[in-house]
């Protein structure tokens, strides 16, 4: 089964190449054919058998594929479901555009893959905070339940353009008309 996965992955590549759309793979509901020894690490590197994925396109191909399942990540085409590891979030946020001001502002980040996504309802940014070493842990949200976790370098330029709540105690940034807090209530 296993052998039929990098035809789909070259006709998959020719289709991105070629501008397309992202596949559907919310469509696809192919049997589950186990485990692949593939990993995203925290720092958004993707590994395949325990060494990185040199290949920038191949790794963006690959991220086309990924769908979150309710029992984990895996890589989907029409033929085939594969689990993967993935240490935080798939993603990387490793830049951001602000696009106008207050209320109107918009934030663009960019991901670590070349996706792009507009921080807003549908694509909200989050913080956690680790009970252990109260570091803050940003992500934004990219497509269909897959996140970005937004880099140390970006969120300090949110902090920068950060400003109060309205109604509250807690610091945050605007995009497409919505507050997203960045700091935790006081």
């Amino acid at each position: 089964m296993t052998q039929d996965l990098p035809l789909g992955l070259a006709s998959l590549q020719r289709e991105t190449a070629a501008g397309r759309k992202l596949p559907p793979v919310e469509k696809w509901n192919p049997a589950h054919c186990g485990e692949i020894d593939m990993r995203i690490a925290r720092d958004g590197t993707w590994y395949h058998q325990g060494s990185p994925i040199g290949r920038r396109e191949l790794v963006r191909l690959f991220s086309t594929i990924l769908r979150k399942d309710p029992d984990g990540y895996v890589l989907v085409t029409p033929a085939e479901k594969m689990r993967i590891t993935v240490d935080d979030a798939p993603f990387l946020a490793v830049l951001m555009d602000v696009e106008g001001e207050g209320k109107d502002q918009r934030l663009r980040f960019t991901t670590n893959v070349g996706d792009e996504v507009i921080a807003s309802a549908e694509n909200p940014v989050r913080v956690e905070t680790d009970p252990q070493t109260q570091e803050p842990a940003p992500y934004v949200h990219v497509r269909k339940g897959l996140e970005a976790r937004i880099a140390r370098a970006v969120f300090y330029q949110m902090a920068d353009i950060a400003v109060p709540e309205e109604k509250g105690d807690r610091l945050g940034v605007w995009s497409e008309g919505r507050f997203f807090a960045i700091g935790k209530p006081e």
